[in-house]
């Protein structure tokens, strides 16, 4: 063939290798050209890709030397990155394992820079591997991310990372906690910062003696922290051992088989799991064994058809373990030598100071949270009483002077607790609506218990029974009455803002404002009723009439008039009660008669007519009816029924109450 025939015939081969060679070269220059215009990695940037490897795999084995590289590298922004990873916000590109901050967009991903999110790339999904750390990793990232938030310059992301401690401490963030410690100047953070420290010392310090330190450094303290740290220092294991435990042995009790607390088979049990004696054979597994040793119709010479009861399957049972067939049955009196042959204890997971510490730390703390809930008990006491003696001293004045039970006598009690609502519709300031609802609610309460005796109680006296028909009736028919004036739904009589929330002792003992309040309205009244019996003349003709009423009429008092302003005075106290007792509870119809049988024990046991006996009295109902609702708190019902039950008991022995009414009257 001729030359040039052969490179014609060549020239279409020449051309595709040209332009095959043309693009490998464009291809190479766009890939150069790319590296070129991709910026070189930054430290922090490098530093992951230094680690690529190890944070691809994500093995919370070899996971550790990275993170705490990165939060060692003292580079800015390493917390950042540390957060995002734990936050599963990272991914790696495949081609050259550098490390972004990748965002789903399509079927590709944007690639940011770690810390800036500066956005640098995109890649197909493909490219593309995210950084999925798992929850034990997580937690290693958590502790590292607490060295940066212990020294952030922000006092709340300081504090922050103190409840993120102690929500999850570890052994590894003592020393960095102790770090904070030494270079905080912050009070407050300061102070949360040492809580901290004590917590975990106590818990992850070396050295016996300085958890025995920080033990003792909660002596005294009551908080529910301080307990819920100690007791778990106090957490037991049950043991068993042949003879006696080693003298080294922190046992805190030995247990007695056979004990409401340790019965034997709990014993015998403990045995069996420390491979100690052998397995009690039940039912079922002596029944498979039965089935499995049929041998023509029978087992160890006994019919199949025979074995229709308990006793008999148990009597083939022990013929097969006679035969050394199968494991024979422990009798009674052979597990009882085996346990008796042990030891069993419950020891201590600490070492013997540890808990020695804990037990008298814990003890005195339990001692002084004994004192403040007796304390507390006693507010809650003193502040029932106080109610109680605004709500029987009226009570206590118009039976005492005039004899009449009077059963209406919570009716005045609701008059107050609405005559208080109703002047807060007109009156919206908190503090002048009470003011001007105090003295109202009395007047209130004076003229309906004047018109009441006037109109009925009068005509009753010494007609006990009568009159306590009478007022009872008055009572259904005032209840009603309200409910078609202020209808069934309870009504809110709303104290002012000074007397919201309550004075803390501690965590255990406090008492409301509102109850501090009506303690001191008690009081007030109570010197207000004393200087008022013993320093007017009122007070004198009321004495008067309630020692002896014929010498005191024969003496120029009348009376029926006295009888008149006294159960006016009466019903306007328990007016003043009603504005007290509606702001502690809801007013309704029924509000007066929640407290009527206290009323009416609190003046038979402080004494008929006696101020000081229905102080006492008071005193004596509400003590008892809170010590007895703390020895049953689920059931209030009970502790009433219990209290009714003493006050019965008690007027056997004391008839007339604590302070008797002394006059020719007492003797009638």
């Amino acid at each position: 063939m001729p030359i040039h025939a052969a490179a014609r015939a060549m020239r279409p081969l020449f051309a595709a290798l040209a332009r095959l060679t043309l693009g490998l070269v464009a291809a190479f220059a766009v890939l150069i050209g790319a590296a070129a215009a991709q910026p070189a990695p930054t430290p922090i940037e490098q530093l992951l890709l230094d680690h690529t490897a190890e944070i691809q795999e994500s093995s919370r084995r070899t996971i550790g030397p990275v993170i705490d590289a990165i939060a060692a590298s003292g580079i800015d922004g390493a917390d950042t990155v540390l957060e995002r990873w734990s936050n599963r916000e990272l991914v790696a590109r495949t081609t050259d394992g550098r490390i972004f901050l990748g965002a789903r967009q399509g079927n590709d991903y944007v690639l940011s820079h770690v810390i800036t999110g500066e956005e640098l790339a995109t890649a197909p999904r493909g490219d593309v591997s995210e950084l999925r750390p798992n929850r034990g990793i997580q937690g290693l990232i958590a502790t590292a991310l607490v060295r940066f938030q212990l020294t952030n310059p922000d006092a709340d992301v300081r504090k922050s990372a103190v409840a993120s401690i102690l929500s999850d401490p570890s052994e590894e963030q003592l020393p960095l906690l102790r770090e904070a410690l030494a270079a905080e100047e912050t009070p407050s953070v300061k102070r949360e910062m040492l809580l901290a420290e004590r917590l975990l010392a106590l818990r992850f310090a070396d050295d016996e003696a300085e958890r025995v330190a920080a033990i003792e450094s909660f002596a005294g303290d009551i908080s529910v922290t301080a307990r819920a740290a100690i007791t778990p220092l106090l957490a037991t294991t049950t043991k068993v051992i042949e003879g006696e435990p080693a003298e080294d042995e922190n046992v805190a009790r030995v247990l007695s088989p056979g004990s409401e607390t340790f019965g034997t088979a709990a014993a015998y049990d403990l045995l069996v799991r420390n491979d100690m004696a052998p397995a009690i054979i039940d039912a079922a597994q002596r029944d498979a064994a039965l089935v499995a040793n049929i041998e023509n119709g029978s087992v160890a010479g006994v019919p199949v058809a025979s074995l229709d009861s308990r006793e008999a399957r148990d009597e083939a049972y022990a013929r097969l373990a006679a035969a050394g067939t199968v494991r024979p049955t422990l009798t009674e009196e052979d597990r009882d030598d085996l346990i008796s042959g042990h030891t069993f204890y419950e020891a201590y997971l600490q070492p013997k100071a540890i808990t020695d510490a804990a037990e008298t730390a814990l003890n005195g703390i339990q001692t002084k949270v004994g004192a403040y809930q007796v304390l507390d008990l006693s507010l809650d006491a003193l502040s029932l009483a106080s109610i109680y003696f605004l709500a029987a001293i009226g009570l206590a004045i118009t039976f005492g002077v005039m004899g009449v039970i009077n059963m209406a006598h919570g009716e005045f009690i609701m008059m107050g607790a609405y005559t208080g609502y109703v002047v807060q519709q007109f009156v919206p300031d908190r503090t002048l609506s009470i003011i001007i609802a105090l003295p109202l609610a009395f007047a209130v309460g004076f003229v309906a218990g004047v018109i009441l005796e006037r109109l009925v109680i009068r005509w009753l006296y010494h007609r006990p029974l009568e009159t306590l028909l009478a007022t009872f009736g008055i009572s259904i028919a005032l209840q009603q009455l309200a409910k078609n004036i202020f209808g069934t739904q309870a009504r809110p009589l709303t104290s002012p803002d000074w007397l919201a929330g309550s004075w803390e002792i501690n965590a255990i003992a406090g008492i409301s404002y509102i109850r501090i309040a009506i303690f001191v309205l008690a009081l007030v009244f109570f010197a207000a009723l004393l200087l008022v019996l013993n320093r007017t003349r009122l007070g004198l003709e009321v004495r008067s009439v309630t020692q002896n009423r014929r010498m005191a009429s024969s003496m120029g008092i009348n009376p029926d008039r006295i009888n008149m302003l006294t159960f006016g005075l009466g019903s306007g106290i328990a007016g003043i009660a009603g504005i007290a007792i509606g702001l502690y509870a809801q007013v309704t119809s029924e509000i007066g008669q929640q407290y009527i049988v206290q009323s009416f024990m609190t003046v038979v046991v402080g004494g008929v007519g006696n101020v000081w006996g229905t102080l006492t009295g008071a005193a004596m109902i509400g003590f008892l009816q809170k010590g007895i609702e703390w020895f049953n708190p689920s059931n209030t019902l009970a502790a009433q029924t219990y209290m009714i039950i003493f006050i019965i008991i008690f007027i056997q022995f004391r008839p007339r109450g604590i302070f008797a009414l002394k006059g020719r009257a007492a003797e009638a």
